[in-house]
């Protein structure tokens, strides 16, 4: 007995001493990131929301379980592995010839004990057929485990199955020792044991002291493996999920940090001041988090609508490429002054001197087409199970290129000199927003100052909705609803601007904030009840990102507004709409909003209408490829993701498709037009708002606004932007 305490012990020593100097090295790397302090902040002052997050995303494996068979196979793992802790004191208890007092008749823990063993030999075993039919080397980019790293997760594999395997075989020779603890109810370990009973007492005698050193062999080795491999998450993914933000990481982006504290253009100093993300320490302490949290899993991989269309952009490898990189440059991070690191080895000092974004000559460790070919859709951070937020990311590293380098695509710039000049995309200027209520049959009172107390409303309208020939349909249609149904609203006209998302999310911060700071001026001097924006973009911009500039306004979304009206019976749709119809959701209204149900309640309530989903929808619904300001970049790279979008529609053979978001109508409009010029969609194929479709449904064509929006110019402009 000695000599096996001897041993247990040593190993014990050993393991913790290797895995806590490499913890404490990983420590030390993601202390040397930026600081957050609105994260603990946020830990602080809604600790039961985030004990309720912990609960659900950690114990409940929530996300995971979306993917039915390899979510209950990690359920199994995970709480497998939970339960399978009290084996592990159990075994440390055996070194010693010792039971746990008071619970060794407890048949239960035995049977529960045993019952998780077998639960998660289960869920191995599905893991190895999954990795086994999803062989990248076999399936290539449609493996969503293509350029993860694979030999460490079989290792991961055999190092449980065999954790299981010692455990059941220690308790099967301790059955047959009289060394076990519980009378009844482990039924796998007395499987085994009815096993190794014919080897006899004294045999079983050996082989209960070689599992039980041998389990915690394994057990401690894979502590040790874990601490160097990507299945670090098993310790920081409660961490992660817990810094995360809410909800799931998506809505409005960060704003741009320096020292923990948002930066102020006015008072910022280029030489000192960090402007976006330009090296790997620029990343905030939960940057470096997520990097480290990353699973490898490929979920992000397999639903980002980049990857699918051939393009080189893979959120997961983002975030491998980054850690990889972090973990490299480590020990320049680490080095205490220049001499010490000068000492350091070259390949240290090699990638301490590499761009964080470069093209392969210039060994950049993301490739610029990587970081733009990002639609800010956010069905990456949706499917994590971790809660990395790789839009942030992303965007910061766009950040550092806009405003640093000034290194973007060269067509964007066009859009941007628009904005800063003329408060619009498309450069049209502000007597131009005005033009789509020219052959309305009322009219749409245009605010001065301050609203009066009888509007309810302030109708943002956006520059798509303005400016763009399509999207001006909508808008009539919106502003002929609420007209009917007797809602008493107003517009800025003239005097609103582009709230600054697209450059936001090209990465030009500094107009972002021009722009944003003269809406937040306009609309405090207005002072709407409440705000309709037709644009999910705008209602996102709006609702979640202006109250970082000091700007907190209700908004809601145009098809919110109209859902309610139908149902307070303000509007009735009495016309007949007989067409097969069906839906795509907006990105920044599903996914980043979560607001999934108001535009199907709308075509639920118009007579005739026959709704069809598509296969991706809601959560998991297809970007159309405009967002992350992609309607104003070409797209060169592999498949047109707006063509791929309109493919599975058209599998649904539909008679129109409806969408709630302008971009979406521009850029399925132009897909849907290119099929039909092919020959590929029949020529009736339409793409309409919501709007309109309650509009046929409620008042005539005519008032409804399908006539009287030929002018020319701003549906010109998108087109020719998006060619």
């Amino acid at each position: 007995m000695v000599v096996r305490i001897v041993i247990g012990l040593a190993l014990t020593v050993v393991a913790f001493a290797l895995a806590g100097r490499r913890l404490w090295w990983l420590y030390r790397v993601g202390r040397a990131g930026q600081p957050a302090p609105e994260r603990i902040a946020a830990v602080r002052t809604h600790p039961g929301r985030d004990a309720e997050v912990e609960t659900t995303e950690v114990l409940g494996q929530r996300k995971l379980l979306r993917w039915t068979v390899p979510g209950i196979a990690h359920a199994f793992t995970f709480w497998g592995f939970t339960v399978l802790l009290l084996t592990i004191l159990e075994t440390y208890g055996s070194l010693f010839d010792k039971k746990f007092p008071g619970i060794d008749h407890w048949s239960f823990i035995a049977f529960i004990e045993d019952l998780f063993a077998v639960l998660v030999l289960v869920g191995i075993i599905t893991f190895a057929i999954i990795r086994l039919r999803n062989n990248p080397a076999r399936e290539g980019r449609a493996s969503r485990f293509s350029g993860s790293h694979t030999g460490a997760a079989w290792l991961v594999l055999l190092g449980i199955f065999l954790v299981v395997v010692t455990l059941l075989l220690a308790r099967g020779a301790q059955i047959n020792t009289g060394d076990f603890p519980y009378p009844h109810g482990a039924f796998a370990s007395q499987i085994v044991g009815h096993w190794l009973a014919p080897l006899g007492t004294g045999v079983n005698s050996v082989l209960e002291t070689t599992f039980i050193l041998l389990q915690l062999a394994v057990v401690l080795g894979f502590l040790v493996f874990v601490t160097y491999s990507k299945h670090l998450h098993i310790f920081l993914a409660p961490v992660n999920v817990l810094f995360s933000r809410r909800p799931n990481a998506l809505r409005g982006l960060e704003p741009m940090r320096s020292g923990g504290k948002v930066l102020d253009f006015e008072e910022a100093d280029p030489d000192t001041d960090v402007f976006g993300l330009g090296k790997i320490e620029d990343f905030s302490w939960k940057g470096l988090l997520d990097m480290g949290t990353c699973t490898e899993c490929g979920r992000c991989q397999s639903q980002c609508p980049a990857w699918a269309t051939g393009k080189p952009l893979s959120p997961k490898m983002v975030i491998m490429d980054l850690r990889d990189h972090a973990l490299a440059k480590g020990p320049w991070l680490l080095a205490g002054s220049d001499e010490a690191r000068e000492k350091l080895p070259e390949a240290v000092k090699a990638e301490a001197q590499r761009p964080l974004v470069g093209t392969e000559e210039q060994n950049g460790v993301i490739d610029p087409d990587v970081i733009w070919s990002c639609t800010n859709c956010g069905a990456c951070v949706n499917e994590c199970p971790v809660d990395i937020e790789h839009i942030d990311h992303i965007d910061g590293m766009r950040r550092y290129q806009v405003l640093i380098e000034s290194a973007f695509p060269v067509e964007a710039a066009g859009m941007l000199k628009n904005l800063e000049n003329k408060g619009d995309p498309w450069g049209m200027g502000e007597a131009k927003r005005a033009e789509w209520m020219e052959g309305l049959d009322f009219e749409v009172p245009v605010a001065d100052g301050k609203l009066g107390e009888e509007v309810e409303y302030l109708f943002w309208v956006g520059c798509a909705g303005a400016l763009e020939d399509r999207a001006r349909k909508t808008t009539r249609a919106i502003a002929t609803l609420l007209h009917t149904a007797g809602v008493n609203f107003a517009v800025l006209g003239p005097a609103e601007t582009c709230t600054g998302d697209p450059a936001r999310r090209i990465g030009n911060e500094f107009v972002y904030s021009m722009l944003a700071q003269q809406n937040i001026e306009t609309l405090n001097q207005a002072a709407p009840r409440t705000i309709v924006a037709s644009c999910p973009h705008c209602f996102n911009t709006i609702a979640n990102e202006y109250p970082q500039l000091g700007g907190n306004y209700q908004v809601i979304h145009h098809t919110q507004l109209l859902s309610k009206l139908v149902a307070d019976g303000k509007l009735t749709p009495v016309s007949k709409v007989e067409e097969k119809i069906t839906y795509h959701d907006p990105c920044f209204l599903g996914r980043h909003n979560k607001l999934y149900s108001p535009p199907r309640e709308i075509m639920e309530q118009v007579p005739g209408v026959q709704a069809q989903e598509m296969h991706r929808c809601k959560e998991r619904g297809f970007c159309c490829g405009a967002g992350g300001a992609r309607m104003w970049m070409e797209e060169r790279i592999g498949k047109r993701i707006n063509t791929e979008r309109i493919d599975e529609a058209l599998t649904t053979d539909p008679d129109t498709i409806s969408t709630g978001c302008p971009y979406c109508l521009v850029m399925l409009g132009d897909a849907v037009a290119a099929k039909k010029a092919s020959g590929d969609a029949k020529d009736s194929l339409e793409v309409v708002d919501v709007a309109q479709l309650l509009a046929r449904s409620v008042t005539t064509p005519a008032a409804a606004g399908t006539s009287g929006d030929s002018q020319a110019g701003a549906g010109g402009a998108a087109v020719a932007a998006d060619d």
